[in-house]
């Protein structure tokens, strides 16, 4: 286990990160008296993410990308005829 003091931990604190990182512990000193442990996290107890939740709670239209598509076009080319009423 590795001390340093305040200053050291404030100045290498990346360096010092790394360290955590691979497995060392360190612990931060003020005045030759330990105050804090720097110590790495469990990696396995970060909340697992659920990928695609919604999955198979509803559908897309085939069409999804043409909905629409003459009103929106009509929008850009300024026909306020087309789309409906403002």
């Amino acid at each position: 286990m590795k001390t340093v003091n305040v200053h050291e931990a404030k100045t290498h604190l990346s360096r010092l990160l790394a360290e955590v990182e691979a497995g060392e512990e360190v612990v931060i000193a003020r005045a030759g008296h330990p105050v804090a442990r720097l110590v790495g996290t469990d990696p396995a107890a970060r909340p697992r993410r659920e990928l695609g939740p919604l999955r198979g709670r509803f559908t897309m239209p085939d069409d999804l990308d043409r909905w629409a598509q003459d009103e929106v076009a009509a929008l850009f080319e300024g026909d306020d005829t087309a789309g409906g009423a403002r």
